[in-house]
């Protein structure tokens, strides 16, 4: 998969994406990272991106030719999103959607992140293709973000996970739970036991807990996770009576 990343910080998008799994997938070439300057495409000494907004108003708004000659050059693969607040809510479901364009005639997507008080609008009206929005924060850069969902992405591409049913059991995979409990070793930790089904042998009777455990930590802390899969089915139930949930914080 292709990704790439428009930005006047690329050392923060190419730092992060350098490390552990988002590394080792670059390393392999599973990962295609390529990082655009916006600078490089400025015309003056100082290279500047950014320019005091029409009507006056306070802070600086990103100029269009910049990131327009960025991109032009670079032909990214497509779809472009803009990194914005306004933008469609990052999840899950969405991280699948991206991880399946490596399949599409582009093989991959890319990321603009904006930066000062907001980028001139004819961006967002010519060349991006859609917006994404990370959540309900503020932050000075679209850079964060971009690593986000780079790492959200990639992982779930064929061969990036050591264990191939990590990315579906993992909390928000096919079921669209939390994640279960996890424990190691020691059995017995300062008086704190493993629970015995963990330990007997049983992987049958393992996995209902399991399920049973995520049903339970996920109507505890993301009842809206429930509301979104219609409620429990009669099977669930009958799982949430048969196994007790363990303590939660």
């Amino acid at each position: 998969m292709r990704v790439d990343v428009f930005t006047i910080f690329p050392s923060i998008v190419n730092n992060f994406c350098s490390e552990s799994l988002l590394g080792k997938c670059r390393e392999s070439g599973l990962l295609d990272l390529r990082n655009h300057d916006l600078r490089e495409h400025t015309n003056d000494v100082h290279r500047t991106v950014d320019d005091s907004p029409f009507g006056g108003g306070a802070g600086m708004v990103m100029r269009a030719e910049p990131i327009f000659a960025s991109v032009e050059a670079a032909q990214p693969p497509r779809p472009l999103f803009l990194l914005s607040p306004g933008g469609r809510r990052f999840d899950q479901a969405f991280a699948h959607e991206l991880a399946a364009t490596h399949e599409g005639p582009s093989g991959g997507f890319s990321l603009l992140c904006g930066r000062y008080e907001g980028i001139d609008h004819r961006v967002r009206e010519h060349l991006v293709d859609g917006e994404i929005s990370i959540g309900d924060v503020v932050l000075s850069g679209g850079e964060v973000a971009a690593c986000l969902i780079i790492e959200a992405v990639t992982r779930l591409l064929p061969g990036a996970m050591g264990n191939a049913q990590s990315p579906v059991t993992e909390s928000f995979g096919s079921t669209n739970l939390l994640e279960e409990p996890h424990f190691t070793r020691p059995a017995d930790f300062r008086g704190w036991e493993v629970p015995d089904v963990l330990r007997g042998g049983n992987h049958a009777q393992v996995e209902r807990w399991r399920l049973a455990q995520a049903l339970h930590r996920t109507i505890s802390q993301r009842p809206d996770l429930i509301e979104a899969r219609n409620g429990l089915s009669n099977d669930e139930l009958a799982l949430l009576e048969e196994f007790p949930a363990i303590p939660y914080p």
